[in-house]
């Protein structure tokens, strides 16, 4: 959980702040999880609940997938996130964009490269605070 929502907050920080200086672009993927919602279950929610919502799958779903990921393919828990973010960011732009009327991939513009960056950069980093989790508590033993 520490580690998803070291990578969660690290996500934002980048999709409302560096991604405009590098892209010109600020990511806001509470907008796909409102209209998923709202297509998939024909309820209207407002940004700010689609906004936690992303958040709390970023910090649960997101770091699972990642433990998983690492558990599967038997790489370090860095390269996992890697991985684990490169699956991610598909899943986000090529499969759950589409969903909601976007173009696959959504043309593969700066929105897509930048989703790419925040994606694989979180995952690492959860990556690396798991890892760094693990390798203190194998200093300090088991509680």
């Amino acid at each position: 959980m520490l580690a998803g929502l070291a990578g969660e907050i690290a996500f934002e920080i980048y999709a409302w702040l560096i991604s405009p200086l590098l892209f010109g672009v600020a990511l806001a993927p509470a907008n796909l999880v409102v209209a998923l919602i709202r297509i998939g279950f024909g309820i209207p929610v407002p940004y700010w609940a689609g906004f936690i919502l992303h958040v709390a799958i970023g910090t649960i779903g997101f770091s699972g997938f990642l433990w998983m990921t690492h558990l599967i393919l038997k790489r370090n828990l860095v390269l996992a996130g890697a991985i684990a973010g490169l699956i991610l960011w598909f899943v986000a732009q090529g499969l759950l964009a589409p969903l909601v009327g976007r173009s696959f991939m959504m043309g593969f513009g700066a929105y897509t490269q930048s989703s790419l960056v925040g994606h694989i950069g979180m995952a690492m980093l959860m990556g690396y605070v798991m890892a760094s989790l693990q390798a203190r508590q194998s200093r300090n033993g088991p509680n």
